[in-house]
């Protein structure tokens, strides 16, 4: 990233500020800016696809809800111990465990490439954010259209009403226990683990046990129907995914191969992460 010029007489305050604005700037360009040669026709799946598997996500929720009913029913007798444990985890599926960590660290980012540091140096802290960022925007934006979604629908919680009835819907009430279609909790925990397995793949068996555990929790503690769990699941996965082409087709963090397929670039060694790190917390 290229700072913007500054006079003799400014500052190192001045002069910060002004690379740390000219820095932003050019980060918010580089999310916006058109797809690579190629890369958009190649990263794009044919709308006749997207249909397609949109219609098949909506009959698979809708069978789904079936069985809520029954589920609900077996998780209120469930042993204490069972319910217990899935209580003690199941707060592990807010989007704050993981965009509290990543947005600081970005900001530290942000903050320390604003000053002179060797080439090497920026262009590993220019690596580390692109894919910080990816995990950031990966988590939340599905996260956050989720949260709207679900408020519109109107979907009564489990037992919000005393009945163990699937089918209460109160539309555009914009009420909490009026939002249980699809699952937040689950959501952010299935595009944690897809946007986790796409930069560490060696992290993928944790994530996605990760995520199936959150899910579960979810219906054991009848705080969201079966349907409501495998429509966030699908969110999650979906919305992560869409994030992850996104920064493919303008080669951030990812890139599309001739063949197609989304590949993540290389980037720095361990080592070099570890000792970009003290440099950068010693300064």
């Amino acid at each position: 990233m290229r700072a913007t010029a500054v006079n003799p007489g400014e500052g190192p305050v001045v002069t910060w500020w002004l690379r740390l604005r000219a820095n932003a700037a050019a980060t918010l360009r580089s999310l916006v800016r058109p797809p690579r040669p190629g890369a958009a026709r190649l990263a794009t799946l044919p709308a006749s696809r997207v249909v397609l598997g949109t219609v098949i996500a909506v009959a698979a929720v809708a069978a789904t809800m079936s069985i809520d009913a029954r589920s609900i029913d077996a998780a209120r007798h469930l042993p204490p111990w069972v319910v217990e444990f899935y209580g003690n985890i199941t707060e592990f599926g807010e989007t704050s465990w993981f965009l509290y960590p990543t947005g600081a660290l970005l900001a530290v980012i942000a903050l320390r490439s604003a000053w002179p540091l060797p080439n090497t140096v920026r262009l590993t802290l220019a690596a580390l954010g692109a894919r910080l960022g990816f995990i950031f925007l990966a988590i939340a934006m599905p996260s956050l259209v989720v949260s709207i979604v679900k408020r519109l629908i109107g979907r009564a919680r489990p037992l919000v009403t005393g009945e163990n009835d699937p089918f209460i819907f109160l539309p555009l009430s914009w009420r909490v226990d009026y939002a249980s279609l699809p699952s937040g909790h689950t959501t952010t925990a299935f595009s944690a683990a897809v946007a986790i397995g796409a930069i560490w793949p060696a992290a993928r068996p944790l994530a996605w046990i990760y995520a199936l555990m959150i899910a579960a929790s979810r219906v054991a503690l009848a705080a969201h129907h079966p349907s409501d769990v495998l429509a966030g699941a699908i969110c999650g996965v979906a919305g992560a995914l869409l994030v992850r082409n996104w920064f493919a087709r303008r080669r951030l963090a990812f890139a599309v191969g001739t063949d197609g397929i989304v590949r993540l670039l290389p980037g720095p060694s361990w080592q070099r992460i570890k000792a970009v790190a003290r440099r950068v917390l010693s300064a």
